[in-house]
């Protein structure tokens, strides 16, 4: 039987650090989802503005992926030399002022830089708030933790969706295309927080002035049983982590829904306002209600998967969904039907992206969990530059984005498929050490 005075410490502890780190994470995180695909409003102005292709937004869009790939393992091993208060930060200032940038953009070339640019700024922030909060959250309450501050991406296609029709309203104030706007009000929040993280951001609970030494003791013992129900094997290192199948398939996987969903959000503006006939302030409202359910579906299938210790499933099944609703999306060529599909599609990849990463988070450690985080997030970042761009050449060799939007269910069925996959194979291992079926497979 637990020590009640232990559990009411615990249940201290985590309150504490629920509330003192996870809506600063929230908030980092917002503003970094924000800035990355704020150019899906400004697109339909600012291509019309500057004269490009869908090739050429497509390209550029997708360009901010291919940076944060190639550096997304240097940053977050990185992360772990210099400590997460510092290099979130020095992430967060420089990808702001390269964010507010972006107003200054003319060329196709400068389109390309200035989107490389951001993508290399804020290269390991998501895979390094990950890796920090696996140094709080004990597995068992892992879930609720990283859902606490990931629902701010579905939050952040809240305020974003609110607030574009009015900042592109500011169409010719101070001699500045609404766009330019958008990028100028949407990229300041960044450089502000850089200092508050700075300031308010512990590196490890040892740090931490407001844990007291029993709460700090509880986190570490909770960490360390982690550890050691995971010991049953020898840490494989870093280079063995890279190369396992678990990483290259979640990589994978991570790559077909993330890439997909990329290159549909990017484009999500212009698309539902050509199916529904809803300007601009309209869609942007039909955006927030996509990020409002999100959030719900994000909380609702974390804290289920918490509850059952299960993430496969929890997995798949939404990446099931969203595929049939973008098919639906396929078929439905406008109406209300096609804006009911649209939020589906939004609330499955929101409760999808709640779990996914729990997956490798429950089965990495040590050193090699840094790198294995941010080698799945790498490979997803390849898919998400080459789906935008393929999006494109499709929008502009066929007229139109139907194509397109009947290509994306496969991948998410691929990509259900694969997870489906590993599960069985976790079963397998599970059976042949002779040990009883984990309950989190």
């Amino acid at each position: 039987m637990s020590d009640p005075s232990d559990v009411a410490i615990g249940v201290s502890a985590l309150r504490k650090a629920s509330w003192r780190l996870l809506p600063l994470i929230g908030l980092g995180y917002g503003v970094a989802y924000m800035d990355r695909v704020n150019i899906s409003f400004a697109a339909a102005r600012m291509n019309a503005d500057l004269h490009f292709s869908a090739t050429v937004y497509g390209l550029g869009g997708g360009l901010f992926f291919l940076a944060y790939a190639l550096l997304e393992v240097p940053s977050n091993l990185m992360l772990v030399r210099v400590g997460a208060r510092r290099w979130l930060a020095r992430i967060m200032i420089t990808w702001g002022l390269l964010a507010v940038g972006m107003m200054f953009v003319r060329t196709p070339m400068q389109f390309y830089a200035m989107r490389f640019l951001l993508g290399a700024a804020e290269a390991g922030f998501f895979p390094g708030a990950v890796f920090y909060l696996m140094h709080w959250f004990p597995a068992a309450w892992r879930g609720r933790a990283i859902s606490g501050f990931y629902v701010a991406y579905p939050l952040s296609n809240v305020f974003m969706g609110a607030v574009a029709g009015a900042l592109l309203g500011l169409h010719g104030n101070l001699g500045l295309s609404g766009w330019q706007w958008l990028f100028l009000v949407e990229g300041l929040p960044a450089v502000v927080l850089s200092a508050v993280f700075l300031r308010f951001l512990p590196d490890e609970p040892a740090t931490a002035a407001w844990l007291t030494p029993g709460e700090t003791a509880w986190i570490t013992r909770g960490l360390a049983a982690d550890r050691a129900a995971q010991a049953s094997e020898p840490d494989p290192g870093l280079k063995a982590t890279l190369l396992s199948p678990m990483v290259i398939l979640m990589g994978l996987v991570n790559a077909l829904y993330l890439g997909s969903a990329y290159a549909f959000n990017l484009s999500a503006p212009m698309l539902l306002g050509e199916a529904t006939g809803l300007g601009v302030t309209q869609v942007g409202f039909l955006v927030a209600s996509g990020g409002l359910l999100g959030a719900a579906a994000m909380v609702l299938n974390s804290r289920r998967s918490d509850r059952f210790r299960e993430r496969y499933l929890h997995v798949a099944v939404p990446l099931i969904l969203e595929g049939l609703a973008y098919g639906a999306m396929s078929l439905i060529p406008s109406g209300p039907a096609y804006a009911g599909a649209y939020l589906i599609a939004q609330s499955m990849a929101a409760a999808v992206a709640a779990v996914f990463w729990l997956v490798p988070s429950d089965r990495l450690s040590g050193r090699s969990a840094a790198g294995g985080v941010a080698a799945i997030n790498a490979i997803g970042m390849i898919g998400s530059f080459l789906a935008p761009y393929g999006w494109g050449l499709l929008k502009d060799g066929t007229g139109g984005y139907g194509v397109g939007l009947a290509v994306l269910p496969f991948a998410f069925f691929l990509a259900a498929a694969i997870v489906l996959w590993l599960r069985a194979q976790a079963r397998r291992e599970a059976a042949h050490m002779d040990q009883a079926v984990p309950v989190d497979i």
